[in-house]
């Protein structure tokens, strides 16, 4: 197992960011966590609330490659999980060129910068199961020599992440870890369709709005906690190997209509629901199932939460966050 002392996390105050800091100051405490985030950043500090007095966070833009060389040279981190990216789906087709030039340019600059500061972290590049996008159905559970097939700008842009840690690995001998999650429970993060589900049927509860509006409900997929995501985040930089491709994900596989179905029958009122066409994407990944035997026998992990932990945590946050909205008219 490798020792961190000194731990850099990208995109520090974004969903996943922030779990993954609350995780290391509550469990690996010896650990100084720095994070980077841009001064411009949509994504708010609020989120790092439980773990702020425990955090450094470095104004950084990863495509200003002097700013992001200035942050290497001072953190020396020893581990770097990169999670900086723009990472909605239904985004990258309105701008997909924004997201291909933020995703790409930003690990580049990156790796780049980790060279040019002459130091040799662990990096664990954090990609998505998008990466696969439309799967052959002979091809489930989805396993990591899955052929690629990129379903939307978002994906391509992670692919090519996926593409420039195997390069910079094989070329320049760096120590770089992909991981590839697939879909989780996370509260602080309303783009994900079971967020913007909880987000509504708390509203419908309080009052603030009469009826739910989704996209497509066939979709499958296989579902984890966000906070064994980020566990899972610091078992693979310790425990797996260099160079390897990981799948993550949890055990709970459903269609995202069934989902829905549970929220309503966890609803303190009837939910109405109907379809919203600017919801739909161009194209859809339906079917998400992994096979995570490399990193369950590489780690020994297991997750923590059960599916009805994730989805009451789920929705408690947001009837927290509906009834200060309703309480503030």
């Amino acid at each position: 197992m490798r020792v961190f002392t000194n731990a850099l996390i990208t995109g520090i105050t974004g969903s996943g960011g922030s779990y993954l800091a609350d995780y290391i100051v509550a469990h690996h405490p010896e650990v100084a966590v720095h994070g980077i985030a841009r001064w411009h950043s949509t994504s708010s500090h609020k989120n790092l609330e439980q773990s702020k007095e425990r955090i450094a966070v470095h104004e950084c833009d990863l495509n200003d490659m002097s700013a992001t060389l200035r942050v290497l040279k001072d953190v020396r981190p020893d581990v770097i999980f990169h999670l900086a990216a723009y990472a909605n789906v239904k985004a990258s087709f309105i701008t997909p060129l924004a997201v291909l030039d933020n995703n790409i340019t930003s690990t580049a600059n990156l790796l780049e910068a980790v060279r040019a500061a002459e130091i040799d972290p662990v990096i664990q590049i954090c990609s998505t199961s998008e990466v696969y996008g439309a799967v052959d159905p002979k091809d489930v559970p989805i396993k990591e020599d899955c052929p690629i097939r990129p379903a939307n700008p978002y994906a391509v842009s992670k692919t090519t992440q996926d593409m420039l840690g195997a390069v910079y690995h094989t070329s320049y001998g760096m120590k770089i870890i992909t991981t590839r999650m697939f879909a989780y429970l996370n509260p602080r993060r309303e783009d994900l369709f079971a967020t913007a589900f909880a987000r509504q049927v708390a509203r419908i509860e309080q009052g603030l709005q009469k009826e739910l509006t989704h996209g497509n409900l066939d979709s499958t997929r296989t579902l984890i906690d966000v906070r064994d995501a980020m566990e899972s985040y610091w078992a693979a930089a310790a425990l797996c190997d260099i160079g390897e491709v990981y799948n993550i994900g949890g055990t709970t596989v459903m269609k995202v209509g069934e989902f829905l179905d549970v929220l309503k029958k966890l609803a303190t009122c009837e939910i109405p629901s109907r379809v919203d066409e600017a919801l739909l994407r161009p194209t859809d990944v339906t079917l998400q199932i992994p096979d995570t035997t490399k990193f369950t026998e590489k780690t020994g992990w297991k997750p923590k939460y059960t599916f009805e932990d994730s989805v009451v945590y789920l929705l408690n946050y947001w009837r927290e966050k509906a009834k200060r909205e309703a309480t503030s008219y």
